[in-house]
């Protein structure tokens, strides 16, 4: 299966079938990106941030965000945010095609990406990507670009 990523202006409609997986398995991270764009406080609308959706077979199986990153006061930094694979779409290479199309656009605005995961197969999954691991403040990972 072939996971089609792109930059998309704003959460997509069928969004909710991945709030209710997030929600399902104790994340409230994709419900938390729609009630930020919902209320302005996230629209992935600075110099370098954008929304992303990976559809499988046209269906939304992923989603994720790049911002400035908001804990620190360096325009340059950036942060991986909201990433959520839907659980049928584990392990078949949703997941590092979205990190790797995140980190593809990261490159032509920041000098280097942070993200926070510490649940299940997250830290392991960042490393993979080549990310290393960190002790900054609000961080878990980390990659220079």
């Amino acid at each position: 299966m072939v996971a089609e990523v792109r930059a998309i202006p704003e959460p997509p409609p069928d969004i909710g079938r991945l709030a209710d997986a997030a929600r399902e398995e104790g994340h409230d991270l994709v419900s938390r990106l729609v009630a930020e764009w919902d209320d302005g406080t996230n629209r992935f609308d600075r110099p370098g941030e954008l929304l992303a959706e990976s559809r499988c077979d046209g269906l939304l199986c992923a989603v994720g965000g790049l911002n400035v990153d908001p804990y620190l006061d360096d325009g340059t930094v950036g942060r991986i945010r909201h990433v959520f694979v839907h659980p049928t779409y584990r392990r078949i290479g949703v997941g590092r095609t979205l990190i790797g199309f995140l980190v593809e656009k990261a490159r032509g605005s920041f000098r280097r990406v942070r993200l926070r995961t510490v649940r299940g197969p997250g830290p392991d999954f960042y490393r993979a990507l080549g990310f290393s691991t960190t002790d900054e403040a609000n961080a878990t990972h980390v990659m220079d670009l």
